[in-house]
């Protein structure tokens, strides 16, 4: 028999969002805790450089999450991390979240479940195919590389990888022109270990005793291949919403965001969304901390009615 908790307040999710309502929850003083299905700081934790959070012109991402958690935890919010929620029940009064350990109740839950990277349609189970450069990218220093993506990710993490040492980065986007900022474009096409390529794509690997040794890249206008020799690829082609556990009861975008209203509350009462699991224009940390503010006010106010109905 699993035991339960009673809370005010239950946030699915540690990242930026997530972290930012648990600071505004417990100041109001609710009762409230994070539900966390790896560790606290989300994708944030793989940005090497994060130059747009007022009051840090240059901070790595990790440690930007660090300074959120450490003021999180300074308001005694408890944190489960690695934490396996098996389902969820959103309608009611009572929002019931069972994990692979507790059954927890709660009157209102935020949801900051943010977004994952989509994964490289090859199938392979290769080892050297990653998704983080900070993660992964300290086992290719002075060795080769491609990377897949032409965004802001897939620039930002390239530079990290230059940064440890490896000895040649390849990066190859499958649209005409790449998308990320143009100062990091310019800082990274211009070191002479770096080659671009649009209008390209990663059509198959070439194994050797299990480890990576080529990579077979296509030309998409001329339909011409070539073997690139490279030990280890990197996939940045862009991320999906993360909604399993609640796309049968939250409504949600075509494209599998939550549809927030300015409150961010959504089709359910007591339920709430925040961070790059809204549907919205833009994503980026301040606008999932702007997400989360709201969230958490709405909450507090959610649960003051609920009291004022009461009496």
């Amino acid at each position: 028999m699993k035991p339960k908790k009673h809370v005010d307040l239950i946030i699915v999710g540690g990242g930026p969002a997530g972290m930012t309502a648990a600071i505004y929850a417990a100041q109001a003083n609710l009762d409230t805790i994070i539900l966390e299905e790896s560790v606290t700081g989300g994708l944030v934790n793989s940005t090497h450089t994060v130059l747009n959070v007022p009051s840090y012109r240059k901070i790595h991402g990790m440690e930007l999450m660090e300074k959120m958690r450490e003021h999180v935890e300074s308001l005694v919010v408890p944190i489960e991390e690695i934490c396996e929620i098996e389902s969820l029940s959103l309608e009611g009064e009572i929002k019931i979240v069972e994990t692979d350990e507790e059954i927890f109740h709660s009157k209102a839950i935020i949801l900051a479940t943010g977004r994952k990277p989509l994964p490289l349609e090859l199938d392979t189970n290769c080892d050297d195919v990653h998704y983080c450069a900070i993660c992964d990218g300290g086992a290719y220093t002075e060795k080769r590389v491609l990377v897949l993506g032409g965004g802001n990710s897939a620039f930002d993490e390239s530079l990290y990888l230059l940064q440890i040492g490896v000895s040649a980065l390849t990066l190859i986007e499958a649209q005409e022109r790449f998308f990320a900022a143009e100062t990091t474009q310019a800082q990274l096409l211009n070191d002479p270990r770096v080659e671009a390529r649009t209008g390209t794509k990663l059509v198959d690997i070439c194994l050797e005793a299990g480890r990576l040794a080529g990579a077979v890249i296509e030309d998409l206008a001329t339909g011409e291949r070539e073997t690139l020799p490279v030990e280890g690829i990197f996939v940045f082609l862009g991320q999906t919403p993360n909604n399993d556990l609640f796309r049968e009861q939250v409504a949600l975008s075509k494209k599998g965001y939550i549809l927030a209203d300015t409150d961010m509350g959504t089709n359910i009462p007591g339920v709430y969304g925040a961070g790059d699991i809204n549907e919205k224009i833009f994503r980026q940390i301040t606008t999932a901390m702007g997400d989360a503010t709201v969230a958490a006010l709405s909450v507090e106010r959610y649960i003051r009615n609920l009291k004022g109905n009461i009496s």
